[in-house]
């Protein structure tokens, strides 16, 4: 989100980027993880940019989910966590986002991926087919090898954004690319994850993810530390949102701390 072209932060140095976007949000989704494992030097510009309390969620490389389907990824694997070790513990999950082929008789084969992954870490996993969330067996099914694991579900909330037809080119785009898998709210930690994706218009957005602040809200009365990510079709305005749907949270949980104040894009003059 902080190299993303169309926020203000993008026009600041790349080495600066994440800093001012760590002042908008606490937490981030390292999803260009997915496409190549970084250098440790970066990721340690990652570190220097970020408090210790700052909350990242890294998508494992796509050839250890998609083309070796966490099968054989042994190297792969080993290269990606030596590659994150500077982040310490700002690495809050790692996010093992599965292909929508992955079916529930693949679940043996993420019970034994998962059961070979070091303690060290934390683990959170996206499914996208269908039946994990329609057919009772095999929702117990996975939800039996996450428990066993201590590894969450992540809910990737489309509902609100499919609801109503495309109105924009990025809502276009996205109606092609997103998920459509129905709504699920339950949490198998003390560390859920969730994904929302709202609309173009604010006030979509906002009535789409009303469900999640009480949900959220409950969670923060239990006891339990969720991470929430807001997305629209083209994120322009996500960290702005992320804020607001933290406002919303904090009202009904005074409790909960306040998010920074945003570092100014541009030097603040007299003039």
């Amino acid at each position: 989100m902080w190299s993303h072209r169309s926020w203000p932060g993008h026009s600041l140095p790349s080495g600066e980027r994440l800093r001012h976007y760590a002042s908008w949000c606490d937490a981030v989704e390292g999803n260009t993880t997915f496409y190549a494992t970084p250098s440790r030097d970066t990721v340690a510009s990652w570190a220097a940019q970020t408090e210790a309390d700052f909350r990242f969620v890294l998508k494992l490389p796509k050839v250890v989910t998609h083309e070796r389907r966490l099968t054989d990824v042994g190297e792969p694997l080993r290269a990606f966590l030596d590659a994150i070790e500077p982040l310490g513990p700002r690495v809050h999950a790692l996010w093992i986002q599965l292909p929508g082929s992955f079916a529930p008789a693949d679940v043996p084969t993420l019970g034994r991926f998962l059961a070979h992954l070091p303690d060290s870490h934390r683990y959170a996993v996206e499914v996208r087919h269908p039946a994990f969330f329609t057919e009772p067996r095999a929702t117990r099914l996975l939800e039996e090898a996450l428990t066993t694991a201590s590894a969450e579900w992540v809910p990737f909330d489309t509902t609100a954004f499919f609801s109503r037809p495309p109105t924009s080119d990025a809502e276009r785009d996205a109606w092609m690319k997103k998920p459509r898998v129905p709504l699920r709210s339950a949490a198998l930690t003390d560390r859920p994850i969730v994904r929302y994706l709202g609309r173009d218009d604010d006030t979509r957005t906002v009535e789409g993810w009303q469900r999640w602040v009480e949900v959220t809200a409950a969670w923060l009365r239990e006891g339990r530390s969720p991470t929430v990510f807001v997305h629209t079709p083209d994120n322009a305005d996500a960290p702005r949102l992320a804020r607001r749907f933290h406002d919303e949270v904090r009202a009904r949980v005074p409790g909960l701390e306040a998010l920074p104040d945003p570092i100014p894009v541009e030097p603040l003059t007299l003039f």
